[in-house]
């Protein structure tokens, strides 16, 4: 366990892979040590022996963010002052459901709602409580391109983060608190595998590596930018589609399942 550092300390939610891992890996080797959170603790380990080899101190912090105490515990940590204060939070986890919403379970879509907005809603408010004190601190929300079309619950969560992010950077930049969101697109990871999205149904143009995505949007935080949208192509796309009919949104989003 991490008791002193002298380097900053980030933590960072869905850590075992993806871009969860990709910020891990970049971060670390940025100079920063870390907290990697995740429900595979297996996975976990592994990871953490490779960030270390490269000079990281590395905390793992097995939670299953779904569960109270699991939450709890990590919001605990997140909370936390003095040496073990994070000077970053990452809120990386989530997940997608592949059926449409009336085809889901209550449960289940209570379980994603949870996840992609109590989740950093709470970790949020924690990570504020020793970084306020502290003027000092950054806050990295991973939203996604969906948040800027209407697409079932994912895509209202979304939404949800690129409004609060946005809100939240205004009101916080001028206490030394930076507030970012990072609104991807199709991305090389497990997410849209586990969600039976075919790669083949979507545009080779529109995937984007894990690297590309973490670079872009660190860069964007670093300037204290609100919103990163990482690449140029996705930057338009998001913008015509603010200017289509919904309907023709609707029926677009729901052909790239």
């Amino acid at each position: 366990m991490i008791t002193s550092s002298r380097r900053p300390i980030a933590l960072i939610t869905g850590a075992s892979a993806g871009l969860g891992a990709e910020f891990a890996r970049q971060l670390a080797a940025d100079g920063w040590d870390l907290v990697i959170v995740a429900r595979n603790v297996e996975r976990l380990e592994s990871a953490a022996t490779t960030l270390r080899a490269s000079g990281a101190d590395v905390e793992v912090l097995r939670a299953d963010l779904l569960s109270a105490d699991g939450l709890r515990a990590v919001e605990a940590r997140v909370a936390a002052s003095g040496d073990r204060a994070i000077g970053m939070l990452v809120n990386n986890a989530g997940y997608g459901l592949p059926k449409s919403f009336h085809e889901n379970s209550i449960d289940d879509e209570i379980g994603l709602a949870e996840m992609l907005i109590l989740v950093p809603l709470r970790l949020t408010h924690a990570a504020l409580s020793q970084m306020l004190p502290r003027r000092s601190g950054t806050i990295v929300n991973v939203a996604s391109v969906a948040g800027y079309t209407p697409r079932e619950t994912y895509g209202a969560a979304k939404t949800w983060m690129l409004s609060f992010t946005r809100w939240a950077n205004v009101f916080y930049r001028k206490r030394g608190v930076t507030v970012s969101a990072i609104a991807p697109g199709f991305v090389y990871t497990e997410f849209h595998e586990r969600m039976g999205v075919s790669r083949g149904s979507v545009p080779k143009a529109l995937w984007l590596d894990a690297d590309t995505v973490v670079r872009i949007g660190l860069r964007d935080v670093a300037k204290g930018r609100a919103i990163s949208i990482p690449t140029a192509r996705y930057k338009a796309l998001v913008a015509i589609a603010s200017l289509l009919p919904t309907s023709f949104v609707v029926a677009a989003a729901a052909r790239r399942r």
